[in-house]
């Protein structure tokens, strides 16, 4: 059986991340070594640690995103709501989790895209009104065991 990889370095897409994903990260790139790249538009607080940076990208539609594309590795880990971009994660042979702690693989991404464009057509129809269910303690708690799942 082959030997599960542990992330080389953990990217943050940092602008929509609840500050309780970023904690439990910060924490766990802390106990294992691991590097953390936080990439948003705009300055976020850091804890100081040689292991954690932030990147602060152009406000431009997708900077951070993109900026990630760039520079993101073959097992790396990213943290990202974003799906578009754990696509794009996953075809350079990275790993990407959601904050509500969905670990995106090859196999889901294609339906989770499909479904992302569905709801949107709908939203933009105005048949629905409302996003997502409000961000909770269950949401933190999947993100904490799904991260430690793929850092073990």
């Amino acid at each position: 059986m082959k030997k599960k990889q542990r992330p080389n370095k953990i990217w943050i897409d940092g602008d929509a991340c609840p500050k309780a994903v970023k904690e439990i990260v910060f924490k766990a790139g802390q106990r294992l070594s691991i590097p953390i790249t936080l990439v948003a538009n705009s300055y976020q607080y850091i804890p100081q640690s040689d292991l954690i940076r932030l990147i602060v990208v152009d406000k431009g539609f997708d900077a951070a995103d993109q900026h990630i594309v760039d520079h993101v590795e073959i097992h790396d880990l990213v943290i990202t709501a974003d799906i578009p971009l754990a696509a794009k994660v996953l075809e350079k042979k990275a790993i990407a989790l959601n904050p509500r702690g969905e670990i995106y693989t090859l196999n889901n991404i294609g339906p989770i895209l499909s479904m992302r464009d569905f709801m949107k057509g709908l939203r933009d129809a105005g048949s629905i009104t409302s996003g997502p269910a409000a961000f909770g303690p269950k949401d933190v708690q999947q993100f904490a065991n799904s991260l430690s799942k793929l850092l073990s």
